[in-house]
């Protein structure tokens, strides 16, 4: 079987795409690879807040692959929208890369060692927000562009540092730039960060079995968590809020937060149960529930607040 591959074609989607060209190859399929200019690639200058959100970075794929013109799609799964386009679904999650935040410097080790005023570069009103939280002396500064962009600007001097997912830099071969890894207790990741998300068409059914040994079921479940509770929220990118899922043993936990932009008023909350027979269900219930909570917490006001001034 042909399996033809759209991805974006910076550095980091073109190694998630050869990755699962690779897994694809050894089953003996013949792969090849199209490369898809979205609209977020275009669009450097301006926070994604501003122009759409995420979903800019996905939708000249989806458009590709509904054409018939690509078989399935390889996206970061966090720049994915929960709502999808008929016909299309994610159906396939690889297990899961660390999910952490990283802070890179040239001349810091790590956030609490900035000076007062540090200035911090990230595209993210999730990062920012819980930065601030941490260290509300800092000035955060707009940073777009693909990982080596970012990391030149860094070295430019145009920031004191930067922080990036840290699935990204490890899987381009740059996590020796790290100089302070921030785990999900300590500022809590984007909804699905560190997940590869495999979509393609419903109706293909020879297709989707063929693929189905790249799902990582215990992925599959965290992520749907997560995902489940950012659709409850419909914040997109225009509210900061993040969420983890993670299982132990027999239990499964999801943990949630809603900020305002500067991180004076920050939600946070988890959900915790044993697991249960349909872990997929019960993880989307838990994502559900978790975010509804943070709506009581006073989450609602927050998102309205937010909202009415985008």
């Amino acid at each position: 079987m042909r399996i033809r591959i759209g991805t974006r074609k910076s550095q980091l989607a073109l190694w998630q795409a050869n990755f699962i060209a690779e897994k694809l190859r050894e089953r003996g399929f013949d792969v090849e690879i199209i490369k898809i200019t979205t609209q977020g690639d275009k669009i450097l200058d301006v926070p994604l807040a501003k122009i759409g959100g995420k979903g800019l970075f996905v939708k000249e794929i989806e458009e590709a692959m509904l054409r018939g013109e690509i078989d399935i799609a390889v996206h970061s799964l966090k720049d994915v929208p929960t709502k999808l386009p008929e016909g299309l679904d994610i159906v396939a999650i690889p297990e899961r890369e660390d999910p952490s935040d990283a802070f890179i410097s040239v001349k810091y080790d790590s956030i609490w060692s900035l000076p007062q005023g540090g200035k911090i570069g990230t595209s993210s009103l999730r990062r920012k927000s819980q930065i601030l939280s941490l260290r509300p002396d800092s000035e955060i500064q707009d940073l777009r562009g693909n990982v080596d962009t970012r990391i030149r600007k860094l070295e430019e001097g145009l920031f004191d540092g930067i922080v990036l997912a840290y699935a990204g830099l490890k899987r381009l071969g740059l996590d020796y730039k790290v100089k302070e890894k921030l785990p999900p207790d300590r500022m809590i990741p984007a909804v699905c960060q560190g997940f590869l998300g495999i979509e393609a068409r419903v109706d293909n059914k020879e297709l989707l079995d063929a693929i189905s040994f790249l799902n990582h079921e215990e992925s599959f479940v965290r992520a749907s968590a997560e995902r489940a509770f950012l659709s409850t929220l419909e914040g997109g990118c225009q509210v900061p809020l993040g969420a983890f899922c993670e299982i132990e043993g027999d239990k499964i936990r999801i943990v949630g937060y809603i900020s305002d932009l500067q991180g004076k008023r920050l939600i946070k909350e988890y959900v915790e149960e044993e697991l249960s027979g349909n872990c997929v269900k019960q993880g989307v219930e838990m994502g559900v529930r978790l975010a509804n909570t943070l709506l009581d917490m006073g989450g609602r006001e927050i998102l309205e607040e937010l909202l009415s001034c985008g």
